[in-house]
């Protein structure tokens, strides 16, 4: 046959679709509504490399810190630059003090000049933040007056809270801690981004496992209302056409569909692309201009779209004899065979198998065989899930009328029921599998920071240690807090010039020092000598021992390596006294001396870093904001820092919240997509009910035997799913080298999820249902 004989077919097909009545229309709105929102949720897909690349340019861009030890010159192009970040409740402000020391410092990115001293330059997110009624305490934490706005050079997106306001007075800290002194913005030391295999691994199977779903959906949307279509069919066959030209024309209308689905999906991202700059998704948000799609990646999904409608249609028809008098879809269908669906699932892991135990020491993993590997699995559910409805179907004994409507529906068109709930049990296989993937490499993204948050809630650094007293005197007057600890610490080594500094001063008055160590007696003037629960750490008991012995002195800030220090002997009394560690000491690493005021040398105070620990009233909502707000006070550039159990590395943050927010997405698409559906299949059978109507049948009947036949196909998928998904986790666990373990709650939590979706999508498909089972719904034309 000539190509352009099937153009023509196709043709023919397509004005079918627009042209044939109120049934064509409605069934090519269904199959393009469908088809429209897997096409918005792939187009986004596309554009996120743009999102990542046009964030991490603007970072790179902003960059602030030199990473140098040694304190740069002065000159007519420097900048000082201090880092005064602090939190909202619970949002992020990125916060700068900037101080010009000559007419051609550097202007950070974003802002069109250097705001003089009581000035602040703030972006649109935080204006509108600062002029909200609720803001009251963030205003007296920024009193500064705003004379511009931070352009969206200078912003991550257009939700970000920034600021960057005028100082006089700040000195350059030592080793760039809090304040440097600049000559440009942006990286000055750029090196290649070194990529851990693992997390790379996480990033492509994330990337499967949300657009496997998708997939499932678009190649279900192209089949709505085949049943109608074929029936339409068995007239071209009256009036002559073969069984091939009936098969194109079929194609002919999904690839209409498909193609207005292309337009409506287009139009759907481009809405929501234009809503991402108003909205902050799990902390983040985007800027419009970086959602532009990969010209290349969206034109492969212009054509994968119709492509994969023509080849869907075409490969669900073998099945389907239409004749010129019907179709011959009703009869007893051949046995689902059990052993080619199996060769998809096994062939995903023989691609994985090599895989396995190479963890992050052998390498990257190999790309092409993960993706496809994880395809295959997925992939596997859309085969088996069929036959095993199929199966159970057959073997189902209908007891009541509800359930014996449903399980005859489910056994004349297992396939149907099947196809709707195949992306559900995709996207829980895959949810559970990154579920079991993040818990089972999380301790090595996940540390233990000791910290407990019961002893202590905030941690304040002060850049100045002469004002740890008065600081922690104003935080314990502040509204909400219950306490507060004022303690300074310096480096302590056996040497003037140490090439290790294992050890540490620590220096505070004895209540102070009491919430380190258990004191027997203390009055100022008292040294203690403190070894912590590691006995000395890797340098031992000895090495202890050795830089305190009585009559020796030892070097507070000794110089090691390249970095200068001040050296200053402190002698160790013969009567040094050893105080037991607190198992919950606030600082939980102090090994060395603990010296109260009077005790510490005067030359070694510059060297001294302040600290003040803060309990707080949690009864009170915003107490957190009233500290903040005095430590600001007290010292602008202090670093204020909550208190937690654990600390997680930032790309494995990202990468977790990249996943939350693309479930959730493709969530929002289960639930269209089924209630799309079952619309479409409670409109194929509006007849049928309304004759079940009529004879007598109750409306609740009804609505019970709706509700089975989803029931039962999303239990058995749902089941499927949790095996699936359990074994791939545990695969991709064993890749990661790391120790398999299920967290039942979790895999119960998540196919608890998937069948909520489809609880709700059919319970919404009442109100419908009854009204197509009104005695108007026997009428034809």
């Amino acid at each position: 046959m000539s190509l352009r004989q099937y153009a023509r077919d196709l043709g023919m097909g397509a004005r079918f679709a627009v042209t044939g009545g109120r049934e064509g229309w409605v069934r090519t709105a269904l199959t393009a509504v469908g088809v429209g929102m897997g096409v918005a949720l792939l187009l986004l897909t596309t554009a996120l490399p743009g999102v990542v690349s046009g964030r991490h340019a603007v970072e790179e861009a902003r960059t602030d810190y030199t990473f140098s030890a040694e304190p740069r010159p002065r000159g007519d192009d420097t900048l000082l630059l201090a880092d005064t970040s602090t939190w909202w409740r619970t949002e992020s402000i990125r916060g700068r003090l900037l101080e010009p020391e000559g007419p051609k410092a550097p202007v950070p990115p974003g802002a069109d000049r250097l705001p003089a001293k009581g000035e602040m330059l703030v972006s649109p997110a935080l204006r509108e933040l600062l002029a909200s009624p609720d803001a009251k305490l963030l205003r007296e934490r920024l009193p500064y007056r705003i004379t511009g706005t931070i352009s969206s050079e200078g912003l991550l997106g257009p939700r970000e809270l920034v600021y960057f306001a005028g100082a006089e007075g700040l000195k350059q800290s030592a080793g760039g801690a809090r304040v440097e002194r600049l000559r440009s913005f942006g990286d000055p030391q750029p090196q290649p981004e070194h990529t851990d295999p693992v997390l790379l691994m996480m990033v492509l199977v994330v990337f499967v496992v949300l657009l496997m779903p998708v997939a499932v959906f678009i190649a279900a949307a192209v089949r709505f209302g085949d049943e109608r279509r074929d029936r339409r069919l068995a007239a071209l066959r009256l009036v002559g056409a073969d069984g091939w030209t009936t098969r194109r024309i079929a194609a002919g209308e999904a690839l209409a569909g498909a193609l207005i689905g292309l337009v409506i999906g287009a139009g759907l991202f481009l809405a929501g692309r234009q809503l991402a700059g108003s909205v902050t998704v799990m902390g983040e948000s985007f800027y419009p201009a970086y959602l532009d799609p990969s010209p290349l990646l969206a034109l492969l999904v212009a054509f994968a779209v119709p492509a994969s409608a023509v080849l869907v249609t075409l490969l669900a028809m073998r099945g389907v004899v239409i004749e010129p008098l019907g179709v011959v879809r009703t009869a007893v269908p051949v046995r689902r065979r059990l052993w080619w669906r199996l060769l998809l699932p096994l062939a995903g892991l023989a691609l994985l198998y090599p895989m396995i135990g190479q963890g992050r020491s052998h390498g990257d993993f190999d790309q092409k065989f993960v993706t496809a590997g994880v395809l295959l699995l997925l992939t596997g559910i859309t085969a088996l899930l069929p036959w095993l409805v199929e199966r159970v179907v057959a073997r189902l004994d209908p007891s009541p009328l509800s359930w014996q409507l449903a399980v005859r529906r489910l056994q004349l068109s297992s396939g149907t029921a099947a196809r709707t709930v195949n992306g559900v049990a995709v996207a829980v296989a895959g949810a559970i599998a990154l579920q079991m993937l993040f818990a089972g490499v999380q301790s090595a993204y996940v540390s233990d920071t000791g910290n407990d948050p019961a002893r202590a809630q905030m941690e304040i650094d002060l850049s100045d240690h002469g004002r740890v007293g008065p600081a922690a005197a104003a935080i314990a007057r502040t509204e909400g807090v219950r306490a507060s600890v004022g303690l300074a610490t310096a480096s302590l080594g056996e040497k003037p010039r140490d090439a290790e500094v294992p050890y540490s001063v620590v220096v505070g008055d004895c209540a102070a020092l009491r919430e380190l160590a258990h004191l027997p007696s203390c009055r100022d003037g008292d040294t203690f000598g403190l070894i912590g629960p590691d006995n000395g750490g890797a340098f031992g008991r000895s090495y202890f021992d050795a830089t305190l012995r009585p009559g020796h002195d030892a070097y507070i800030d000794p110089a090691y390596g390249d970095t200068p220090g001040l050296a200053v002997p402190i002698t160790i009394s013969g009567h040094l006294r050893q105080v037991a560690y607190r198992k919950d000491s606030l600082m939980l690493h102090a090994t060395g001396l603990l010296v109260t005021p009077a005790a510490l040398p005067k030359a070694a105070e510059p060297a001294l870093l302040g600290q003040i620990y803060v309990r707080t009233d949690r009864a009170l909502p915003d107490a957190q904001e009233y500290v903040r707000n005095t430590a600001a006070q007290i010292d602008p550039v202090s670093e204020i820092t909550a208190v937690t159990p654990t600390r997680t590395s930032a790309r494995y943050t990202s990468l977790r919240t990249g996943m939350l927010i693309g479930a959730s997405c493709v969530l929002i698409l289960i639930g269209a997509s089924l209630l799309v559906s079952q619309l479409e299949q409670l409109r194929e059978r509006r007849r049928l009910l309304s004759a079940l109507v009529a004879f007598g049948t109750r409306r609740r009947t009804l609505g019970w035997s709706v509700l089975w036949q989803s029931a039962l196909p999303i239990t058995l998928g749902l089941l499927l799913a949790a095996v699936v998904g359990v074994g791939l986790g545990a695969v991709l666990l064993r890749m990661s080298a790391a120790k398999v373990t299920v967290a039942w709650a979790d895999v119960l939590t998540l196919t608890g999820v998937g069948a909520g979706v489809v609880l709700a999508v059919t319970l919404l498909t009442l109100p419908p249902l009854l009204r197509l089972t009104r005695p108007e719904g026997l009428r034809t034309e």
